[in-house]
C-alpha cells in the first residue's frame, strides 16, 4: 500500500508535468485553456493528497477486520451469541469454584502476587460480603468469580458445567457490577423495554437523584455529578438490567453515612428478597452482621 500511495503522488506530478509541457508540443492549446487545466489541477491537489493519506490506514483497517473475524470476535458473532440467552439461561443454582488460582505481575514491583487456590460455592437468594485488608484479592476475586479473569488452574462451573471459552460471554451476561473503577454512558446501553424511561425515574426517586438527573428516551440529562452521586447512576444502571447476580466493589466508600445506611440496610435486603446473589466487597464491618456470609481474603486465600 506504501508503494502504491508512492506510485499515485508520482503519477499525479507526472500528469501536470504532461498538461504544462507536453500538450503545447503535440497540439494547439490556447494559453487560457491551459491555464484552466493548471488551476483546476491545483485546486484537486490537497483533496487528491488527503484521500491518498488515508489510503494506508483504510488497509491496515481492513487487515484488522480480517484478524477479528479470523479470531470469532466479530461484533455480529458477538450479538448473535448473545441474542441465545434465555430466561431459563438466566436462572441458576448454584455457581461453583473449585481450586481456582490467578495470577498477575504487581505493578512497579518484580513479585508476582497470586490469588488462590479458591472454592467457593454461591447461590441465589444469598448476600455474601468479601472483605479483607487492601491487596488481600478482593477484587481480583470478583473479577475472577465474573468471568472476566480466566483462571490460570482450577475451574468456573455454572449449574455443573464448566465456564470456558466457548460459553463465558454468556456466563458474563448473567452479572450487573458496580466495580470501583467504572464507567458511566449517558444512555443506557442495550435497554429496549418501553417504560424503560418509568422505571428509570423510580429509581431516580428511591437513590434520591431527582433533584440532579432527569431521563428521556433512555439518555441521561447529565453525568456532572459528585462521585458518591455517579455511583448511584450506576446502580441504577445495574437495577434496570434486572440480572439474576448483583456485585458492587466498594459502593458505599463514596456515599454519605445517610445513603450509606439506606444502601445497606434497605437496598441489598431488597435484591436479596428478589431472589438475586448478591456480592458485596466491603470495609464497613458495622453492616457484617446483614450478610449470610462474610468471605475474609488474605494475600490471596480465603481465611
Amino acid at each position: 500500500m506504501t508503494a502504491f500511495y508512492s506510485m499515485a503522488r508520482w503519477l499525479h506530478k507526472s500528469v501536470r508535468t504532461i498538461v504544462v509541457y507536453g500538450l503545447p508540443q503535440i497540439g494547439k492549446f490556447s494559453a487560457e485553456l491551459l491555464s484552466g487545466y493548471i488551476l483546476t489541477m491545483s485546486y484537486l491537489m490537497r483533496p487528491i493528497s488527503t484521500l491518498l493519506s488515508i489510503l494506508p490506514s483504510l488497509s491496515q483497517a481492513g487487515v484488522a477486520l480480517r484478524k477479528i473475524d479470523t479470531l470469532g470476535l466479530s461484533l455480529a458473532s458477538r450479538a448473535e451469541a448473545l441474542t441465545r440467552i434465555t430466561s431459563s439461561q438466566n436462572e441458576f443454582k448454584r455457581i461453583e469454584i473449585r481450586q481456582a488460582t490467578h495470577s498477575y505481575q504487581l505493578a512497579g514491583a518484580d513479585t508476582t502476587f497470586t490469588l488462590g487456590p479458591i472454592d467457593l460455592t454461591l447461590q441465589p437468594g444469598e448476600l455474601v460480603f468479601i472483605v479483607g485488608g487492601n491487596g488481600s484479592g478482593k477484587s481480583t476475586l470478583a473479577k475472577l468469580l465474573t468471568g472476566l479473569y480466566v483462571p490460570d488452574g482450577g475451574e468456573v462451573k455454572l449449574d455443573g458445567n464448566l465456564i470456558d471459552d466457548r460459553n463465558r460471554e454468556l456466563y458474563r451476561q448473567l452479572f450487573s457490577t458496580v466495580f470501583a473503577d467504572f464507567y458511566l454512558f449517558d444512555r443506557f446501553i442495550g435497554l429496549h423495554s418501553a417504560d424503560v424511561d418509568a422505571q428509570a425515574k423510580t429509581y431516580l426517586e428511591q437513590l434520591q437523584l431527582t433533584h440532579k438527573v432527569s431521563v428521556q428516551d433512555g439518555k441521561l440529562s447529565t453525568l456532572t455529578l459528585s462521585q458518591g452521586q455517579r455511583k448511584r447512576l450506576a446502580l441504577l444502571t445495574a437495577y434496570l438490567e434486572d440480572r439474576p447476580i448483583y456485585l458492587f466493589d466498594e459502593w458505599a466508600a463514596d456515599q454519605d453515612p445517610f445513603f450509606r445506611e439506606i444502601f445497606y440496610q434497605q437496598l441489598l435486603p431488597e435484591l436479596k428478597q428478589r431472589g438475586k446473589l448478591v456480592i458485596v466487597i466491603s470495609h464497613d464491618d458495622r453492616y457484617f452482621h446483614l450478610a449470610d456470609r462474610v468471605l475474609k481474603l488474605d494475600y490471596g486465600k480465603i481465611v
